[in-house]
């Protein structure tokens, strides 16, 4: 399935993605709220300033995926290989990425406000400038990763 297939599907009102194949597929800009992407694979893709919101991702590849700006409100990326990722000023506010792989992940100026990282690899991340407001990290792997005075820390989790 291509880029135009996935979306012109959404529009006639599929929502069930999982087990899809869309390997560097070019989805920048596209709305996919509430998508079901369980197991997909996303590795490469680019979802720049796309609409993921309550998008379910839950066990999905997005290694080296582009999400620049991509809006991930509410959603469940639990267990999702996210390793290597672009999430330059994503919003991941109130998104479940426990358990996720986001080892060398790029979060500078990511939303992560309400986020539940708990057990998540995030060995090398970059979190300059990210809000981090309300964030559970608790159980997860900060090992190498970047935080600057610039990141918004209010009550982090980190037991």
């Amino acid at each position: 399935m291509d880029a135009q297939e996935i979306l012109r599907c959404y529009a006639q009102g599929q929502r069930d993605f999982s087990h899809i194949n869309l390997v560097r597929v070019c989805l920048s800009n596209a709305s996919l709220i509430g998508a079901q992407l369980i197991f997909a694979d996303l590795g490469g893709a680019n979802l720049t300033r796309a609409q993921l919101d309550s998008a379910t991702l839950k066990n999905a590849n997005l290694a080296l995926a582009n999400m620049t700006e991509v809006c991930l409100i509410y959603a469940d990326l639990s267990n999702a290989d996210l390793s290597g990722a672009n999430l330059v000023g994503a919003d991941l506010t109130n998104a479940d990425l426990s358990g996720a792989k986001l080892g060398g992940a790029d979060l500078r100026k990511a939303n992560l406000s309400e986020a539940s990282l708990r057990g998540a690899d995030l060995r090398g991340v970059n979190l300059i400038e990210a809000n981090l407001t309300n964030t559970d990290f608790s159980e997860a792997d900060l090992t190498g990763a970047y935080i600057s005075d610039g990141a918004v820390i209010n009550v982090v989790n980190l037991s």
